[in-house]
């Protein structure tokens, strides 16, 4: 049968896996066809990496089938499957960081039958293809200097500069801002126009119904739909994921914000230059969001009042009181907690169990005099944690490492919330979360607002920075460009302020 007969390019058919005892996948189904984006949705343990990895090789299948253009195949390691053409951009990045960008993306070139390399055509070819992306990237340059958005740019080079016939992307725009977005999906609707068939994984249901030509939902290891992306909407869609209706996913915030800030920046400027003159202050019980685009200086504003990146001038005050946080053990001595955007680099200890993680930052609270640990209360207090932010896992002893991306986001939260923190800075906080979890998440930081920590947010996703904030900062070009109250809060808005554009005047 020639290929132009097959109706679907990929066929996944009766797809069952288990991990010992545990059933991760059950007579699962997927079918996508040539040039077709096919979304492929579920929560945080649905079985969706489980059955990628199956289809990339990482995991041998238990019973089913896969066939790709018409013929039947069962890749060993990730190598075959790339040899056939299947190529997975994962949430987690892997990319070698003391690589340049071009050997990244031509790593499977290196030293491919060659005696020699040609340094400078890998590097001009692997530039003329992050330039068709739309994109500035230095390709010369070591991927370690990048920022997490160029990674994730990076990773997507790589995976389309083989002859791919199947490409996945798991949360491909989680860092990215809404330009980065409409770039990466102009380079799928050309991979699309090329019969490049695309599973498109995603927690962020406006892009499923923006690109997506089908859809197949998984909960709980099995398949419960599969449709064309028209024949559905969100609601239907949240049905099949969770197993009932979704009511609001912001939720009500009704706490009552101090009057004296908890927590002040004065003029602080980074030695690195990213960061200049940045002056704000949050509220006991206030949620503050700061938006902006990629690159604006947000995410290096935290890492600057952490200690993670040194100061060149300015004044950080806690309390009323000046303060220096020239290293994050000083910040987390004053109770200044930042969870990362990047969980897998900064956020979590991924060898050590769940346990370590959470107990890392709050030694002094569950040590006697003498520094002994105290066994039973480290255990209330991670017991708690885990049952507080729904944390999925049989014991607390599981490394993080085998948990989902949503449930390592949930540790690396909880880690912060052990010490009690006065102020928090939360960087993506539903970073490659489900719409389940994320309502969980939402909860949290209400009640740690309730507690009267002050809560700082970071997003690139505008509905969620909307939906949980009390303020607004925009930043622009590494500093506050403006600042918005509840009754200004509009994508409009957050959009002009971020690319150095005032707000529209309101005729009255």
């Amino acid at each position: 049968m020639k290929n132009s007969e097959i109706e679907y390019r990929l066929e996944m058919t009766g797809i069952s896996k288990s991990f010992g005892v545990v059933s991760v996948l059950k007579d699962v189904n997927l079918k996508v066809k040539a040039g077709e984006i096919h979304a492929l949705l579920g929560e945080n343990g649905a079985g969706k990496s489980t059955l990628i990895k199956i289809l990339s090789g990482v995991h041998q299948k238990d019973a089913g089938a896969v066939v790709l253009d018409g013929q039947e195949i069962n890749p060993k390691n990730t190598h075959e499957g790339q040899v056939l053409g299947i190529n997975v951009v994962y949430q987690e990045l892997s990319l070698v960081n003391d690589l340049s960008v071009a050997e990244n993306i031509y790593l499977h070139k290196l030293g491919a039958n060659k005696i020699w390399m040609n340094w400078k055509s890998l590097t001009q070819d692997a530039q003329k293809l992050l330039d068709s992306l739309g994109f500035t990237i230095d390709a010369s340059v070591k991927v370690k200097t990048l920022s997490i958005v160029q990674k994730q740019v990076v990773e997507i080079a790589k995976a389309i500069a083989e002859d791919t016939k199947v490409l996945v992307l798991d949360e491909p725009t989680t860092v990215f801002d809404p330009n980065d977005v409409k770039k990466l999906f102009n380079i799928l609707s050309q991979l699309k126009k090329s019969g490049v068939s695309i599973i498109y994984i995603s927690h962020h249901l406006d892009e499923i119904f923006t690109i997506a030509d089908s859809v197949t939902v998984l909960r709980d290891g099995v398949d419960t739909g599969t449709m064309a992306i028209e024949n559905t909407d969100k609601d239907g869609v949240i049905h099949l994921m969770i197993g009932r209706e979704l009511n609001d996913l912001y939720p009500k915030r009704d706490i009552k914000i101090g009057d004296k800030p908890v927590f002040e920046v004065k003029n602080l400027t980074s030695k690195n230059t990213l960061v200049h003159n940045v002056s704000f202050d949050v509220k006991p019980g206030e949620v503050l969001g700061i938006a902006g685009l990629g690159g604006s200086g947000r995410t290096e504003t935290a890492k600057l009042i952490f200690g993670a990146d040194k100061k060149k001038s300015g004044t950080i005050i806690l309390n009323g009181e000046e303060i220096e946080t020239n290293s994050p053990v000083d910040a987390a001595e004053y109770k200044i907690g930042l969870v990362s955007e990047d969980r897998k680099e900064e956020g979590v200890f991924l060898p050590l169990s769940i346990r370590r993680n959470i107990s890392v930052t709050s030694f002094d609270s569950i040590s006697s005099k003498l520094g002994f640990i105290n066994i039973d209360n480290e255990y209330k207090k991670v017991l708690g944690l885990i049952e507080k932010l729904n944390i999925k896992t049989p014991h607390s002893e599981i490394d993080v490492k085998n948990l989902s991306g949503g449930n390592q986001q949930k540790v690396a939260l909880a880690k912060w919330l052990s010490i009690d923190s006065k102020v928090i800075f939360i960087d993506e906080p539903t970073r490659g979360v489900d719409v389940g979890a994320k309502i969980e998440i939402y909860n949290l930081i209400n009640e740690v607002a309730k507690k009267g920590v002050g809560v700082v947010v970071i997003s690139s996703d505008m509905p969620e920075i909307m939906g949980i904030s009390d303020r607004i900062l925009v930043m622009h070009e590494g500093t506050v460009y403006g600042e918005l109250a509840k009754e200004q809060f509009s994508e409009e808005n957050i959009l002009r302020l971020s690319i150095g554009e005032p707000l529209k005047k309101v005729s009255i």
